[in-house]
């Protein structure tokens, strides 16, 4: 019987469209700035996303990581979600790398508040640090993947009072597919912005930071300071263009097993904090005071899931999930201990 993989969509696995593009793929030195399959990509995305210049980058944390080095000064704060993956999922990389500290605030609903911003800014007034960049994630994948309201997000650019924004929109596609809203029309809101392609998009590897010109050209410089240059990398690059081409509009499918999933949690844990209603994109969590005892119960019968915190599980639906897995998914639910 084969395994049901629920820990992330980061398990997918490249399409057959995507291996022959990666074998047919015209290459040349990116590093140079020679590679042909990855400069189309990097305008591919740029174009997506309605912004002058795109880098493709081995991952969405080295995307992050140069928009804090790219925006932020050493000894300034970022203003950001307390549960961001910025925050919680990159190893602690914003101080090391960019010596900055974060100031957190609540994103139980996967947003800011704008008058959380406020407050920070006006707080460096009162010796504490100076913002210079506010983060936002969308989706948020804590908040079960929370997509932002397009609203939302033009008041917290409002409220930043010309401080650049970075959009983390690892799955911003997710989003886009999820409210009708365009990845353009958020990324607007935002200086920076990046997203991966190898979660629910399929690719195997690869994340692209999009912004205005002159600060991709320095990203460019910091990529490789990071260790992040690379070299015939169209290989690559090609799956990330089938990716944007072919991708996108499946995340639907996504999204509606993500619900049913969250349904068979709700079942099986009433209190557990899993409402479906706010399922709207591709992640389910729920709170479980024996975390192993349900991850083994799982695994026993084929199913994989993860946790995010102490006590917090997750599913993640994505291409490889088909409406029979989620099936047997649900039913594997229902018997947990």
């Amino acid at each position: 019987m084969a395994v049901i993989d629920l820990r992330s969509d980061t398990v997918t696995r490249p399409t057959a469209e995507m291996r022959r593009a990666m074998a047919d793929a015209e290459v040349g030195d990116d590093v140079y700035g020679e590679d042909p399959t990855v400069n189309a990509l990097e305008a591919a995305y740029a174009e997506r996303v309605g912004k002058e210049a795109a880098l493709f980058v081995p991952s969405g944390t080295m995307a992050n990581q140069l928009a804090l080095r790219l925006l932020t000064a050493p000894g300034t704060a970022v203003v950001t979600g307390r549960r961001q993956h910025i925050v919680l999922y990159e190893n602690g990389a914003g101080g090391r790398n960019s010596g900055v500290q974060f100031t957190t605030v609540a994103d139980d609903d996967g947003t800011l508040d704008p008058a959380d911003i406020t407050a920070a800014i006006d707080a460096a007034a009162h010796h504490q640090p100076r913002p210079s960049l506010v983060c936002v994630e969308n989706t948020h994948m804590p908040a079960d993947g929370a997509p932002w309201p397009l609203d939302r997000l033009r008041a917290v650019k409002h409220a930043a009072a010309g401080l650049p924004i970075h959009l983390d929109g690892a799955r911003l596609f997710n989003a886009e597919v999820a409210t009708g809203t365009s990845a353009a029309d958020y990324a607007a809101q935002a200086t920076t912005v990046m997203s991966c392609l190898s979660k629910g998009l399929c690719a195997p590897v690869g994340s692209v930071l999009a912004g205005p010109a002159d600060v991709m050209a320095a990203a460019r410089e910091e990529r490789q300071r990071l260790g992040g240059g690379m070299r015939q990398a169209g290989v690559i690059a090609a799956a990330g263009l089938v990716a944007l081409r072919t991708m996108v509009e499946r995340l639907a499918d996504d999204h509606r097993r993500a619900r049913r999933l969250a349904e068979a949690v709700v079942d099986r844990w009433p209190d557990a904090g899993c409402d479906p209603a706010r399922v709207r994109t591709n992640v389910v969590t729920w709170r479980h005071a024996h975390t192993e005892r349900a991850l083994d119960h799982f695994a026993a019968e084929g199913v994989l899931a993860g946790t995010i915190a102490p006590g917090v599980l997750r599913f993640v639906t994505h291409h490889d999930i088909d409406d029979d897995a989620v099936e047997r998914a649900c039913k594997v639910v229902a018997a947990a201990p």
